[in-house]
């Protein structure tokens, strides 16, 4: 088998985590800094009605803002997540933190939609933090738990995802939309000292140079098999949950519905219940094996899309309630088998971490910006069921790629 290039760096510095660093008050905050971080790149997508209407856009360029987070978070961790294994993650951690504060106070001073989506992909650039969070959690929890304590740390990554949607529906209801990437800026702000003053120093995997490094990004592709399968089975269930998330407020905002941003925002709680798979995803992929859960998550994801088309042939009050349930189904399946991924891949080479989290997480952000771009076309000119339509084939296609056998 082809070796990728070995790290410069003696082995035992390779190695080095802090001793008894992992404390349960520091996974609790990795897993609150690294949810409030991502929260930054959803929390514009149920305020997308009320954006549009105060910055006079069409509904097409308003479905660009989170496409432009979506491509800056996945350039994000191309081009600066593997950077966590050539340096400090701590520091980078830090400084990230700071430019995503400065980016969010930013977007709420735009003045047009224009500088909303420039505002917008440095927001995603700069929440890439969370993709050197959660390596640094791996890496300092002993090998036996990994699967719980990364599956512990996502579960505050996907409840920033899920309840920023809640709060940003109700805050910019209440307070205008403009309110909610300020009071962002400021909870970035705190998580950011929090950080400074709780996260240890790493020693660096390797020497290599920037150029060298992002190249070693492809050859790891290369090298392994199941890095390729992960990525593309989770950017594949990646474009149908985006493609859900992304035009829902917008089919909430029209007929029959005529619902605002806060009732948007509110199907965040029903999605948050697949944050609680988290962690026990993680555990029957430390006890089981991760591939059966990949292979459950993503037929359970297909069977929630599917039953979300029957919702037409119900009254109003029924099929909002078939989309609730719906939404806690494909993101229970969705979440499991991230986490499962996460598994398979931080335990192909110990010291290469961050760029397998990189290359894991970009096939996951490419299919996000697809899937928010191509279901804001189909939706404007077919309507909501050729987005579940969308979301049924991209889950499927995951399902397939995870039923093919196994390869070394």
């Amino acid at each position: 088998m082809q070796k990728t290039h070995n790290p410069a760096l003696p082995a035992a510095a390779a190695a080095a985590v802090p001793a008894g660093a992992l404390t349960a008050a520091l996974v609790l905050l990795l897993a609150t800094a690294a949810g409030l971080a991502v929260a930054t790149i959803y929390y514009v997508q149920p305020m997308l009605g009320i954006l549009g209407a105060d910055l006079q856009a069409s509904p097409g360029t308003v479905g660009l803002v989170p496409t432009a987070n979506q491509l800056g978070y996945a350039f994000g961790i191309l081009l600066l997540a593997p950077l966590g294994d050539r340096y400090d993650r701590r520091s980078i951690i830090l400084t990230k933190a700071a430019i995503l504060t400065v980016a969010l106070l930013l977007a709420g001073a735009a003045p047009n939609i224009g500088l909303l989506l420039a505002a917008s992909l440095a927001i995603g650039l700069s929440a890439s933090l969370v993709q050197d969070i959660v390596p640094a959690a791996a890496t300092l929890a002993p090998e036996h738990s990994r699967g719980r304590i990364v599956g512990t740390v996502m579960t505050g990554v996907l409840l920033g995802i899920l309840l920023s949607r809640v709060a940003s529906g109700f805050i910019a209801e209440a307070f205008g939309w403009r309110a909610v990437f300020y009071i962002a800026a400021v909870s970035v702000t705190l998580a950011g000292l929090a950080l400074w003053r709780s996260l240890p120093n790493f020693a660096p995997t390797t020497s290599l140079p920037y150029l060298t490094l992002l190249k070693s990004l492809f050859e790891l592709l290369a090298k392994y098999s199941a890095l390729r399968r992960a990525a593309l089975a989770q950017g594949l269930m990646a474009a149908g949950f985006s493609a859900f998330w992304c035009t829902l407020a917008l089919m909430l905002h029209e007929a029959p519905y005529y619902l605002g941003s806060a009732v948007a925002g509110s199907f965040g709680l029903a999605g948050a219940a697949g944050a609680l798979i988290a962690p026990i995803a993680g555990k029957i992929a430390d006890r089981r094996g991760p591939v059966l859960v990949t292979r459950i998550g993503t037929a359970f994801t297909a069977a929630s899309f599917a039953v979300m088309a029957l919702a037409p042939a119900l009254p109003v009050q029924g099929q909002l309630w078939l989309l609730v349930l719906c939404t806690v189904g494909f993101d229970l399946g969705v979440q499991a088998t991230l986490i499962a991924h996460q598994t398979i891949v931080y335990g192909l080479e110990p010291a290469a971490r961050s760029r397998l989290n990189a290359v894991l997480f970009v096939g996951m952000f490419i299919g996000m910006s697809a899937g928010a771009a191509v279901a804001s076309l189909l939706f404007a000119q077919w309507g909501w069921l050729a987005v579940v339509a969308l979301a049924v084939t991209t889950s499927l296609a995951a399902f397939a790629v995870r039923m093919l056998p196994e390869r070394a």
